[in-house]
């Protein structure tokens, strides 16, 4: 990558696990950065695993630096409380990413699958195959990591979209690492 390359965190909230997958994009071409999962202590109490998503973003971010982010969005399950705990998981994600000054971009699961396969009811194996051939120095990686990674190549498809390329000129995040307050 001979341009300037835009370094995108893709997120995939879950108390259980949080997914989280960087990408560096320069014009047409993507590269792989890295991948992982975030996962607080199921037996811890709620607020604890949600400080736990935040400081395990806040540790991803130091280390690589992103220009922006983007987070899957909640879906409606037919369990209400399944709904709220994912939401809360997904806020803390967001207050995680906000924290380190990061334009976020939201994406629908729909949305994301249909930008990575093609159709927006793609299944979970469609949707490993399609990122590991778009990214192929990512190697093997669990369902929350692909799942992550393809929000942030979502992102990285609408980066010439108004909204998109607006909020990253002026993210003061671009070539800055974040400096974090510190925290408990």
């Amino acid at each position: 990558m001979t341009e300037t390359a835009i370094r995108i965190l893709g997120v995939d909230p879950g108390l259980r696990k949080t997914g989280w997958g960087m990408i560096a994009v320069s014009g047409a071409r993507m590269a792989w950065i890295g991948h992982g999962v975030i996962r607080p202590a199921t037996d811890a109490p709620l607020a604890e695993r949600l400080r736990a998503i935040v400081q395990g973003l806040q540790a991803v971010i130091t280390e690589h630096a992103p220009d922006c982010a983007a987070v899957e969005e909640t879906f409606v399950n037919q369990n209400p409380r399944s709904t709220l705990l994912l939401g809360q998981a997904r806020g803390a994600a967001m207050v995680g990413l906000s924290l380190a000054g990061l334009a976020v971009e939201e994406f629908a699961a729909r949305k994301v699958k249909q930008c990575i396969v093609g159709t927006g009811a793609a299944d979970k194996a469609q949707m490993g195959f399609m990122i590991a051939r778009l990214l192929p120095k990512a190697g093997k990686m669990g369902e929350d990591e692909a799942d992550a990674l393809a929000v942030a190549i979502t992102r990285a498809n609408h980066l010439n979209a108004p909204s998109a390329a607006t909020s990253a000129a002026r993210s003061p995040r671009i070539g800055k690492r974040p400096d974090w307050k510190a925290s408990a």
